[in-house]
């Protein structure tokens, strides 16, 4: 990609009742529920938030970029796991943020000789992604490597 290049995405969301709206992409097939956290006044449980997709678009580019990173340097693995977590607090201002993300990325490869390799490249798709470096939050990266031979 050079860098004078530029994508859009583009998303549109309908309100439908109370504190609940619908999301979708004229790029994309799915629609999804959104809506106020339950944390907060008239919030809504078991639908997702904005603070739900936030620690998800982190954690999703997390995924894509170790992936390609993964790809390019003709690594293999068995699986990948990721659990995230986002924590809003207050800023210095009083103000709600997303301050923090913690992704714990557990990667599985059949190699023990390539645990080394492993980690940097979990590493580096933390370094490369894209929502990471677009954003005021932390982003803490626990990686985990784990090998299982192959019976």
């Amino acid at each position: 990609m050079s860098s004078n290049e530029e994508h859009n995405y583009a998303v549109n969301i309908t309100w439908k009742e109370g504190r609940i709206g619908t999301m979708n992409s004229p790029e994309l097939n799915d629609e999804i529920e959104v809506a106020t956290p339950p944390e907060f006044p008239g919030g809504v449980e078991g639908i997702w938030s904005p603070e739900h997709l936030f620690t998800a678009s982190v954690s999703s580019c997390f995924l894509t970029s170790f992936t390609a990173v993964a790809e390019y340097s003709k690594f293999e693995f068995e699986d990948l796991k990721i659990d995230s977590s986002g924590k809003m607090s207050r800023d210095e201002n009083g103000k709600f943020v997303m301050s923090e993300v913690t992704i714990k990325a557990t990667l599985t490869i059949s190699d023990g000789e390539k645990e080394k390799k492993a980690y940097r490249l979990l590493e580096k798709a933390e370094e490369i992604c894209l929502i990471t470096r677009s954003i005021k939050a932390e982003v803490k990266l626990i990686p985990v490597v784990e090998v299982e031979v192959p019976a």
